[in-house]
């Protein structure tokens, strides 16, 4: 079964979590849901007053009797139904819209509130699934609860009006309902079930479909269409064999209450006929029974209604999975003044098999450049996120300015340090906005001084809009698209800048320009800088070399380039030429 979840709850605990999620979402939309609780009240009132003023009209007229005013008391019932049944419409799509609202925008705070690595482990095809059609299942649900709290209360309405008419009538009528109660109840459990089968089917489709769609051109250029079709088709027997056994499910129980309840309806009215026959009942009183006998079987007979009482479950559960994710818990305090000294105290962060990084302790004097180096996989872009707390430790803790980024207010935290990545994605309306990203208010010139900082002017400036085109439209290389996502991160101008391999993109000549920038422009801030070129960490003050999730030496270049290992990093150095293809071939921003 695909869960989203890093550690997935156990079952018990998905329905825990489910049921709450369906209280909470009910709660949330008291408002509109109040007055088509009052819509629906009054057309179950007028449902219930509507076969006894048939019976009126009817009896005055069998009678001879004037019937005016019985038919004005018909005519206002069904005045009243029809207002009603307007009102409650309307405020319950009200309610429907505002609790699917409420619940998305939970899911993406959420979604948005979790640590980066948990949150690269989420498949976007998964989540869109949940995020879209999961929450409009589950928005809907007060308003199907409410339905069949409505439908309950007209079932005993009718009920009570047919042991008042005739207590023989009643209890024909409840002789049948053990046997529906049961068939319904066997139902419901069994179709939440295979909800589950049916979505979780569904949501892993979706999620390899979105990881085909990401990789196009590597499918087309390799000849592998076919094999990712099928690929992106798996779950789909098993989706197949869900919705049939759903469909199966439904015709089985569909049958057995239509079946059942016309019975309990023909027994009543049988026992009513005999008591119009011995004269103990009215014709009147036939026809009343009649209507009575209809309303309280009703509730029955919504099969669809208690359809989506088993699907919202089943969608609750997903939805309630993701929100059930444990998010960092903000700081509160604010960030003291400081030149942005970073300090890493007894850090581990732990890995499938081994740790990602291993009780590191490092000291980062404010103002310096400090590069990261290191084979793959050693740490490197482990240790550039705990800089920021994009994601927080698994023991020990990081500093900036003698405080724990655990307990920094986020606002002032994201104020303070930022990033830089390796594929950047271009966020806003247009260019300017991309570069300008998360500062609302940033004037044009600082837009482009920062560009000019990351030798991406030019471009922007050749396009047709220039700044105002959309970044979607813009046709960028990946190197041109790695400077602008330089740019967005030194318009800020924050005392901690890192930048997590954020010039691997670029060709030699444009990475020595742009580290230039770094190292001059930028003076007296500190940066912190993965590199994978000798050049890149030469201009560097201070080189923090990774082995293994520990540092295994700290210095100048100058000083470890005495060593053989050392060396070696950077003996790849001499095909780096190669890397200026991906200046050559445009690609999607945020590709």
């Amino acid at each position: 079964m695909s869960d989203p979840a890093a550690d997935p709850p156990g079952e018990p605990a998905r329905h825990e979590h489910g049921d709450r999620l369906l209280r909470s979402v009910v709660r949330g939309v008291w408002a509109p849901l109040a007055v088509t609780a009052a819509g629906t009240v009054i057309a179950a009132t007028t449902a219930l007053a509507l076969p006894a003023a048939l019976a009126a009209v009817l009896d005055a007229v069998l009678a001879g009797e004037h019937a005016y005013g019985t038919v004005a008391a018909l005519v206002l019932v069904l005045v009243l139904a029809a207002a009603a049944e307007v009102v409650s419409a309307v405020a319950g799509a009200t309610s429907t819209a505002s609790a699917t609202e409420s619940l998305r925008l939970r899911f993406i705070a959420r979604l948005l509130s979790l640590d980066v690595a948990r949150a690269r482990r989420l498949p976007a095809g998964e989540l869109a699934n949940r995020l879209v059609s999961n929450t409009a299942t589950v928005g809907h649900i007060p308003l199907a609860l409410l339905h069949a709290m409505t439908g309950i209360l007209t079932s005993v309405g009718g009920l009570a009006a047919l042991f008042v008419i005739d207590w023989r009538a009643g209890a024909a009528f409840l002789a049948g309902v053990p046997v529906a109660a049961v068939v319904v109840r066997l139902f419901v459990s069994r179709v939440s079930d295979l909800y589950d089968r049916y979505q979780d089917a569904q949501g892993r489709l979706a999620a390899r479909l979105t990881d085909t769609l990401a990789g196009i051109r590597t499918v087309r250029a390799s000849g592998t269409t076919d094999r990712e079709i099928a690929r992106v088709l798996a779950p789909l027997p098993e989706l197949s064999a869900a919705g049939h056994a759903l469909w199966r499910a439904q015709a089985r129980s569909v049958w057995q209450i239509t079946l059942l309840l016309p019975l309990v309806e023909v027994g009543v009215l049988a026992v009513a006929g005999l008591g119009v026959a011995d004269g103990r009942l009215e014709p009147g009183q036939l026809v009343a029974v009649a209507g009575y006998t209809a309303l309280a079987l009703a509730f029955f007979e919504q099969i669809d209604m208690l359809l989506d009482v088993a699907h919202a479950r089943s969608a609750a559960r997903r939805v309630g999975d993701v929100l059930a994710l444990p998010a960092p818990a903000p700081g509160t305090r604010p960030l003291p003044d400081g030149p942005g000294a970073l300090s890493f105290r007894g850090v581990t962060v732990a890995g499938d098999d081994a740790p990602l990084l291993d009780d590191v302790d490092l000291e980062i004097p404010a103002g310096v450049l400090a590069a990261v180096v290191g084979r793959s996989g050693v740490g490197k872009s482990t240790l550039a996120l705990l800089a920021g707390r994009l994601i927080d430790p698994d023991r020990g803790q990081v500093l900036l300015d003698g405080l724990p980024l655990r307990e920094l207010d986020p606002r002032a935290l994201r104020g303070a340090v930022a990033y830089a990545f390796e594929r950047p994605v271009l966020l806003g309306d247009d260019l300017a906005a991309a570069i300008a990203y998360g500062l609302p208010g940033t004037g044009h010139a600082a837009v482009r001084e920062a560009a000019r900082a990351a030798h991406v002017d030019d471009v922007v400036r050749r396009l047709p809009e220039g700044y105002g085109t959309p970044p979607g439209a813009a046709p960028l290389s990946g190197g041109e698209i790695q400077r602008l996502g330089l740019a967005r991160a030194l318009v800020r101008r924050a005392r901690l800048t890192v930048l997590d391999d954020a010039t691997s993109s670029l060709d030699t000549a444009t990475e020595a320009r742009v580290t230039l920038a770094l190292t001059e422009g930028m003076r007296g801030r500190t940066r912190l800088l993965v590199a994978h070129r000798a050049a890149t960490a030469a201009r560097a003050d201070l080189v923090v070399w990774l082995d293994g999730g520990r540092i295994r030496a700290r210095g100048t270049h100058r000083e470890l380039w005495r060593d053989p290992d050392y060396r070696a990093l950077f003996a790849a150095e001499t095909g780096s030429s190669a890397r200026t293809s991906s200046e050559e071939e445009p690609c999607p921003a945020g590709s």
